[in-house]
């Protein structure tokens, strides 16, 4: 038994079939290239900063350079790289901070760290000294946790055993070093 194939005829839907388009320039190449270089355009030194991460392609290393050549020139001829800035620059504008992440991206200003089950808040700085020390070497904070749990001390910086200060327990319950 033969069927009529259902892709004869007229368009069911009386749409008009449309033309077919003549292939692309000859810049788009029909095999696999044997080069491809990926570009980091980035705006400043930060992440915060605009990225555009073109990628181009090539049959030589002379067409990838030619290529990657024409591919900058084109970009600021044409004003991508000032559009992204713009846009970048409405996007950040619009957006609502959630309050993590750091200061640079908007959120916390501190780092949060993991003690004693609990999310804790870390100071800016550490303490390097307490009013009323007397060690004239400098101090070094340390923290730690022990079989009885957490703990921070101020240790003297002094290289000689001999001439270390004694080290500045941290009180748990006041967070006073003593």
């Amino acid at each position: 038994m033969n069927f009529p194939s259902p892709f004869d005829g007229p368009n069911p839907w009386g749409e008009k079939e449309q033309p077919k388009e003549a292939p692309m320039s000859e810049s788009i190449a029909t095999a696999p290239n044997k080069f491809m270089l990926g570009l980091t355009l980035k705006a400043g030194s930060g992440f915060e900063c605009e990225w555009l991460t073109p990628k181009v392609y090539g049959a030589t290393a002379e067409e990838l350079a030619d290529n990657t050549i024409a591919l900058i020139k084109a970009l600021a001829d044409k004003g991508v790289v000032e559009l992204a800035s713009h846009a970048a620059v409405a996007v950040r504008g619009a957006h609502k901070p959630s309050g993590g992440g750091n200061a640079a991206r908007g959120g916390a200003a501190a780092p949060k760290t993991f003690q004693n089950g609990k999310v804790q808040p870390q100071s800016q700085q550490p303490p390097t000294a307490t009013a009323g020390d007397s060690c004239q070497h400098g101090r070094t904070l340390r923290e730690g946790n022990g079989k009885n749990g957490a703990w921070a001390a101020l240790f003297c910086n002094s290289r000689d055993k001999s001439e270390q200060c004694s080290p500045l327990w941290k009180d748990q319950k006041t967070g006073e070093f003593g």
